[in-house]
């Protein structure tokens, strides 16, 4: 029997700091990884588990402009508040953070950068809603309307919390402005895309891998999902918004575009932030390689636990892994 203690890496799901938690997030996604960090230190193992505040994208800005403040002035606000919360109720991170940090940044922009490089990130024009009474071009969470799936009629821009599917705007039936109620114009807008076609095969391989083994954390539904909408075939996802609130588009001429990188695609990428960032502060900047790099022909030097919300998984089993094989691969 092995007796030498694990490394076991637990990623908890990023609150976004649109406002106040409540019980529900913390029965639902945040009590359970800490019970679980505190079983593995018990038992000896090196625990480590990380989170922080999403501090980006449109929840932010929705809240905010209906609040009439910045989104820098909400999330701030809501990231300290929250943070307060978190430790008057005992939770044992080794970091919460926020996705503001220079190490978040940096990462996200290197990350951009690599899949660009190696072909798996392609520019295009496509069709967005555009409010013609705002005058502005709508991010996903700026648009309602009906899941063209199951025929939710309040599903979002982004996906549908009813049945779970990724959407984008240009799907919806019946779409409306959020700000205004008004029903938006389509028209183009250039993005950088993440080929996901390019990734899917890989992407796959390594899925069927994990569902296969008897011993999968995974769970049935998670596997079954995620084989399902992957069989079905991929298509390009767009990595950046038209926002003025997020990370940077690191491309000459983008700086003052109005773009900046989707949310979701800079949200996760704070699991391996934070680890970075934990390590740097404890005064061991190559800590958190122990439990991210795997030497060629060795077995993973750690294992990892995702706890994460039903509307976050395809994030995590199809866009994370997918740039993960892209950047790696």
């Amino acid at each position: 029997m092995n007796s030498e203690p694990q490394k076991i890496f637990i990623a908890v799901a990023w609150p976004y700091a649109s406002g106040p938690r409540h019980l529900g997030h913390v029965a639902g996604a945040i009590l359970p990884p800490d019970i679980f960090a505190r079983y593995h230190r018990r038992k000896g193992n090196r625990g480590r588990m990380v989170s922080g505040s999403d501090m980006n994208g449109t929840p932010i800005t929705v809240a905010a402009e209906r609040a009439g403040i910045s989104p820098s002035t909400l999330a701030q606000r809501m990231h300290r508040l929250n943070t307060e919360l978190w430790h008057k109720m005992g939770f044992t991170y080794d970091l919460f953070t926020d996705t503001t940090t220079p190490i978040h940044q940096k990462l996200v922009q290197e990350f951009f950068l690599k899949l660009l490089d190696k072909g798996y990130i392609f520019k295009d024009t496509t069709i967005a809603p555009y409010c013609p009474v705002d005058k502005r071009f709508l991010p996903d969470r700026y648009v309602y309307g009906t899941c063209p799936y199951c025929a939710f009629n309040r599903a979002r821009g982004d996906e549908c919390d009813n049945c779970g599917r990724q959407l984008d705007p240009i799907d919806l039936l019946n779409p409306h402005c959020i700000l205004c109620d008004s029903t938006p114009q389509f028209l183009p807008t250039e993005h950088f895309f993440l080929d996901l076609p390019k990734l899917q095969q890989p992407l796959l391989d390594w899925l069927e891998t994990v569902g296969a083994r008897r011993a999968s954390p995974w769970r049935p539904n998670v596997v079954a999902f995620t084989l399902n909408w992957v069989r079905e075939g991929l298509r390009p996802r767009s990595y950046t918004r038209d926002i003025e609130w997020g990370v940077p588009i690191p491309v000459e001429g983008y700086e003052d575009s109005g773009k900046r990188i989707y949310v979701w695609f800079d949200a996760v990428k704070g699991y391996l932030s934070a680890a970075i960032e934990w390590a740097q502060l404890k005064g061991d900047p190559d800590a958190w390689k122990e439990w991210w790099l795997q030497p060629e022909g060795e077995p993973a030097p750690s294992k990892s636990y995702y706890f994460i919300g039903k509307d976050n998984i395809s994030f995590h089993t199809v866009i994370w892994p997918s740039r993960l094989i892209g950047y790696g691969g």
